[in-house]
């Protein structure tokens, strides 16, 4: 009888002690030993890679105008080519990837503004109206420069977005005329991969498969455009054709097709037809996508840009650049009525 309690007793409790030192010894096993910096022996930080320029500058042409749209005492500057401006949507987006940024004043005069250019790590060329005159031909003289820049063995980024993807069309198919017309102002849209399109070494190579997926699915980029080009009418352009891969289409309002974005076969060259700057750090319009895959498609280009730049061994003294950052000019507000940039810098 004793012998029967004793093993009715004693083996539960036995049973209990062992796992609650199983339990024990599982919970010592997987806890995380926290070490003082005291206690670290090596505390030497990784060194940078010298391949890679860490403090990388971008430098955005300005474009002519005020870019404050809603401002009526301002009208008349809107047009005026002695006043330009920069919507600070573009520095953001710079800034967001870990950038500097230098203005390109686009009517300053050619020496100075080359000079700016050989501080500088890639180029963004913006959005906005002008397709003639000195703006044309000052963005054909910096990206003519940019290419000798490649082909002399330095790794110089190009950005080119709306305005900027229009006028590298026409710059590089010699064809003024090459723009359709297409009706995508303020309209929000998705982009269609073509297929079998490569997108390694691209801006898309970061995104998750499942937001590759939803980009060509959900409406997460902003057009703003009265032109673009057609597929037809790209594939056709030998120069054109040659230069770029296209990486993905769109369609306007009305369901016509166009090219959307586009990377160069050689150069570190990106256009978009669309505005990667906008969804995170623009609110004039119900159109601009604000969700966060929305903010992530900007975060990622803005990445990208800049993970371009720092490949550029272009690395000037930090005395040169001081003067000319974009810091040293301040900003306007001019979101009010809700159109048009929210802020832009404004050169005079």
């Amino acid at each position: 009888m004793w012998r029967r309690c004793c093993y009715s007793i004693c083996i539960p409790i036995l049973i209990s002690l062992l796992s609650n030192n199983l339990i024990i010894a599982k919970a010592t096993e997987s806890t995380q030993v926290i070490l003082l910096p005291s206690q670290i022996e090596d505390r030497t930080c990784s060194a940078p890679d010298p391949n890679l320029n860490e403090k990388p500058i971008i430098g955005i042409l300005t474009h002519p105008g005020i870019g404050t749209f809603d401002a009526a005492h301002h009208h008349s500057m809107r047009y005026d080519k002695n006043v330009s401006y920069i919507a600070a949507s573009y520095v953001k987006l710079a800034e967001t990837g870990g950038a500097r940024v230098i203005p390109l004043i686009y009517n300053e005069p050619d020496e100075r503004l080359f000079q700016k250019l050989e501080l500088v790590n890639g180029v963004i060329f913006t959005g906005g109206w002008a397709k003639e005159g000195l703006y044309y031909d000052i963005v054909e003289k910096i990206f003519n420069k940019v290419i000798e820049k490649n082909d002399a063995g330095e790794h110089f980024p190009v950005y080119a977005m709306c305005l900027g993807f229009e006028i590298l069309s026409m710059i590089i198919s010699h064809r003024r005329d090459i723009l359709e017309r297409f009706n995508s102002v303020y309209y929000a849209s998705s982009l269609q991969f073509i297929e079998n399109a490569n997108i390694e070494g691209t801006l898309f190579q970061r995104f998750s498969p499942e937001l590759l997926k939803k980009i060509s699915t959900d409406c997460l980029v902003l057009q703003n455009h009265q032109f673009g080009i057609s597929p037809d009418t790209f594939q056709a352009s030998p120069s054109l054709s040659s230069f770029f891969y296209i990486l993905t289409t769109s369609a306007d309002k009305d369901g016509k097709t166009y090219v959307s974005t586009i990377r160069s076969k050689r150069y570190p060259v990106t256009a978009f037809q669309w505005h990667p700057e906008k969804n995170a750090f623009e609110w004039g319009s119900s159109e601009i996508p604000h969700s966060e895959d929305a903010i992530q498609v900007t975060q990622h280009a803005a990445n990208y840009l800049v993970s371009e730049a720092r490949k550029s061994l272009n690395r000037p003294s930090h005395e040169e650049v001081l003067s000319h950052l974009i810091y040293n000019y301040k900003l306007t507000y001019s979101g009010y009525r809700g159109r048009g940039n929210d802020e832009a810098y404004i050169f005079t």
